[in-house]
């Protein structure tokens, strides 16, 4: 192992350290529904995914009653992703014209999302359009780790709780994971991204030349620069 590997694991483990209890008590907070003052702008966008999806949030569940939900929301995941990857050829925001992913990959990638392996045979920017991603894969990204926390609580609250039988609700539990938790700390992320240069838009592909190139062709980058 390289010397700067070493030390990038060093940091990654020192943050997470660091990050142990101030995330695990607002986690804890959210699921509990105890939302403190910095994460009531939320609460309006909770109850409006209420609203439009049907949910009661004072109903409970039990384990048979959780297990569908959560069969139920990541059935319906697979089968969007299944359907937009074979028919992206015909669907928007496809500037490279890329085809229909075939069955097998589809069929993998759709089931590896939802799973949230993220197992990729591809390379996905020869192979899947602007809108697999954003609309897919994306949502995928969240709605599967949102699961995974969801039942990991209701895992929790079967442990310890003193009413059997009440686990909680999962489509509760899912809605709060993503609105408080994984949506406030994409945006961060969003924001780091952006402000070291990376970018996204929906624009056909170009060709860049990079400056390793250019000094190998003994030629000034400044050559290149209209102004």
């Amino acid at each position: 192992m390289t010397h700067n590997g070493m030390i990038q694991i060093i940091l990654v483990f020192l943050t997470l350290l660091l990050l142990v209890k101030p995330l695990g008590e607002y986690m804890a907070g959210v699921y509990q529904g105890r939302l403190g003052s910095i994460a009531r702008w939320g609460m309006p966008i909770e109850r409006i995914c209420y609203r439009l999806c049907g949910i009661r949030p004072t109903d409970a569940m039990d384990w048979k009653h959780y297990l569908k939900a959560m069969l139920m929301l990541n059935a319906v995941g697979f089968l969007f992703s299944y359907v937009a990857q074979r028919t992206q050829g015909f669907l928007p925001f496809n500037p490279e014209s890329f085809p229909g992913v075939p069955p097998l990959i589809a069929f993998n990638t759709a089931a590896s999302f939802v799973t949230n392996t993220n197992w990729q045979t591809y390379a996905g920017e020869n192979t899947m359009s602007y809108f697999t991603q954003a609309a897919a894969l994306t949502v995928q990204h969240f709605i599967s780790a949102a699961t995974g926390m969801s039942l990991l609580m209701a895992l929790i609250r079967g442990l310890v709780a003193e009413k059997q039988g009440n686990l909680g609700n999962f489509w509760v539990d899912t809605v709060r994971g993503i609105v408080y938790i994984l949506l406030p700390l994409s945006f961060l992320l969003a924001l780091f991204f952006v402000s070291e240069g990376t970018i996204q838009n929906i624009r056909p592909y170009q060709t860049i030349q990079p400056l390793e190139s250019l000094h190998t062709l003994n030629l000034s980058p400044q050559a290149f620069n209209p102004i």
